[in-house]
């Protein structure tokens, strides 16, 4: 027993040992579950989708609502089948996120592992940052650490980290959402009764009076290039980020997707993690910001897959 806790004890201390160049390595090996033939390329279940309020929110003719979601479970359930039939999850305005996870551990490969379809295109970006987190403690749950992906925004000065938005249930139907953030501004998000007339653009199954979404956030690109309201567009980033019209990692010949690569991991201080494989992917709306009659900026997802096994398999 006591050379059962020594080994142990020498498989956590080489988890998370650095290495010559300072990069933090977890590889937690003893957590590791390889893919086999039967393991499926796309996302396995749904853990939790919290989006923030928004125009497709409780929508039941766009966003596929039936009103029974009254419940995080069953929320989640909602957003399962939604991309089960490859049809668009939105994440509401800033901060709203989903959870996935794999039916097996996703490898650090040479190259990109992690493909996300949205419904980007050109002039019309509403990039999600997204998250990896690998299974340390062997549960079987998205309980651990989250690491986010570096993109072509982190670092920049207008760039924040650990910034959020707290949302207020509207006092009575068919009026905007209000929202404060961290940086002491306010703002509402619109309430279009032409286009979305639900009563509510605060998701159903919130019981709480206000909620608050944490997590980083890109300086906007949106604007009105006609000038009076009715022609907005929505820029890409360079690179890193869901449902972003890239010119690096957007590949419309691969059913409409973003690659990543689980190399760019970092933690909450910016530094490099090397994760040898992720079990759990978050995607994250980034900006905060709306643009007129078309609404907030909101991140979608469609289907989130390993995109090194897709590749592999099609050696």
């Amino acid at each position: 027993m006591r050379i059962f806790r020594i080994v142990c004890m020498l498989m956590v201390v080489v988890a998370s040992s650095c290495n010559k160049d300072d990069v933090i390595t977890i590889t937690l090996n003893n957590n590791y579950r390889a893919a086999t033939p039967s393991s499926a390329e796309q996302w396995d279940r749904v853990w939790e989708y919290t989006p923030a309020p928004g125009q497709f929110i409780n929508d039941a003719k766009t966003g596929g609502f039936t009103g029974e979601e009254l419940t995080p479970e069953a929320a989640a359930a909602y957003a399962e089948r939604r991309m089960s039939e490859g049809t668009i999850v939105s994440l509401g305005g800033y901060g709203g996120y989903i959870v996935v996870g794999f039916d097996h551990s996703v490898d650090n490969v040479v190259g990109s592992e992690i493909a996300i379809r949205g419904n980007a295109f050109d002039g019309s970006s509403e990039p999600g940052v997204v998250w990896v987190m690998q299974d340390e403690n062997g549960d079987g749950e998205p309980n651990d650490t989250w690491y986010e992906l570096r993109g072509s925004e982190t670092g920049k000065a207008a760039t924040i980290q650990n910034y959020s938005v707290t949302y207020f249930r509207p006092e009575a139907e068919g009026q905007p959402v209000k929202w404060r953030d961290s940086e002491g501004q306010e703002g509402e998000i619109d309430y279009l009764k032409a286009f979305h007339p639900q009563p509510s653009y605060y998701p159903a199954w919130i019981k709480e009076e206000s909620y608050t979404l944490t997590g980083t956030r890109l300086e906007a690109r949106n604007y009105d290039k006609s000038g009076n309201g009715s022609y907005w567009v929505q820029p890409a980033y360079d690179w890193g980020y869901a449902d972003n019209f890239s010119a690096q990692d957007y590949l419309p010949e691969q059913r409409v997707v973003n690659i990543f690569d689980i190399a760019n991991a970092m933690d909450d201080s910016g530094e490099a993690v090397e994760l040898k494989y992720i079990d759990f992917v978050k995607v994250q709306t980034a900006c905060n910001a709306k643009s007129g009659w078309l609404g907030e900026n909101s991140t979608e997802v469609v289907d989130i897959y390993d995109y090194g096994l897709m590749l592999k398999r099609n050696e």
